[in-house]
């Protein structure tokens, strides 16, 4: 094993729309990348190749040799991110490979949206098993390595800022995506008070409505409404480059974001040329914090007063 000397970064959820986009940018931006998810195909006997971005077509195995095809360094990694123990084999493959781990990117994920009623157990199971629970495993699998990294690295989650608005009509996935946003301020917190200051957890979601498989509907009804996955990957870049005290705990936004590093085109974003997708997503956001947040109180360490399981 031999460390790579550019930045290493594993992609989790990185087979189809903004995982895969993102998997690209990041190769292309000099990343060698390592693309996670359950299912892998002969890429050679794609055709025409790449296949559609959104389809089944597209898997790891696929998006492995477009970065590859296009001068980058890449590995796929199977991983069903609802087993611990494949999670932890897919942290042991990727720097086995690299020789270390630089970045994170949580995409994975499981979504049904309808009423409590109408969303059944095994529904609701599955979320919480990919979505909050894959997240939490693979953040535990990869804190050993960012620890031999000196603690240095980032991790971005893709998962929502917290308001009441998103729980409505879809209440079961909102559980799940909002329990990875307290991921995210819970692990910031932890690091700001273990002075680990070169370690950053981020979580961003989208402003509009991004063109990936879970919009394929929309894009046949109203492609106007929609953006490019390419919004999502430069907000992503954006984020790995800025400051640690500038993103750590930070629950962003693709396009607000991006306007906070200066950016103000984002006509080359549209799926349709002179469009204007609606923005799903509120213009401000509940503060969180209260009078009292460095009142930690008598705090209470569980590893102190019980065996560990």
């Amino acid at each position: 094993m031999e460390t790579s000397s550019k930045q290493v970064a594993l992609v989790v959820g990185a087979s189809r729309g903004i995982g895969r986009q993102v998997a690209i940018d990041l190769a292309k931006n000099g990343y060698s990348v390592a693309v996670a998810a359950k299912t892998t195909s002969d890429a050679n006997k794609v055709s025409p190749f790449p296949p559609n971005p959104n389809s089944q077509q597209s898997t790891i195995s696929t998006v492995e040799r477009e970065i590859k095809e296009s001068g980058g360094e890449a590995i796929a990694v199977v991983c069903d991110t609802r087993d611990y123990t494949q999670i932890q084999h897919m942290m042991d493959q990727t720097v086995r490979k690299y020789g270390k781990l630089d970045v994170l990117v949580y995409n994975s994920g499981a979504i049904w949206w309808s009423s409590v009623e109408n969303t059944p157990m095994k529904r609701f199971q599955l979320m919480q098993h990919v979505n909050v629970e894959g997240l939490y495993g693979t953040v535990q699998a990869a804190l050993p390595y960012f620890r031999k990294n000196d603690w240095t690295g980032r991790i971005v989650v893709i998962s929502p800022p917290i308001y009441s608005r998103f729980f409505r009509g879809k209440t079961a996935y909102a559980m799940g995506k909002v329990g990875m946003s307290v991921l995210t301020k819970g692990l910031a917190m932890d690091w700001e008070r273990e002075g680990k200051t070169k370690m950053a957890i981020t979580s961003i979601w989208p402003a509009t409505a991004i063109q990936s498989a879970a919009t394929e509907d929309l894009a046949r009804e109203q492609a106007s409404e929609l953006r490019k996955p390419s919004i999502f990957s430069d907000a992503i870049l954006a984020i790995l480059h800025a400051p640690v005290p500038e993103v750590n705990g930070c629950l962003e936004l693709d396009e607000d974001f991006l306007r906070k590093k200066g950016v103000t085109d984002f006509e080359k974003y549209k799926v349709v040329p002179q469009s204007s997708p609606r923005r799903i997503m509120p213009l401000k956001f509940p503060d969180l914090t209260v009078e009292e947040q460095s009142d930690e109180g008598r705090r209470m360490d569980s590893t102190k007063v019980r065996p560990k399981i």
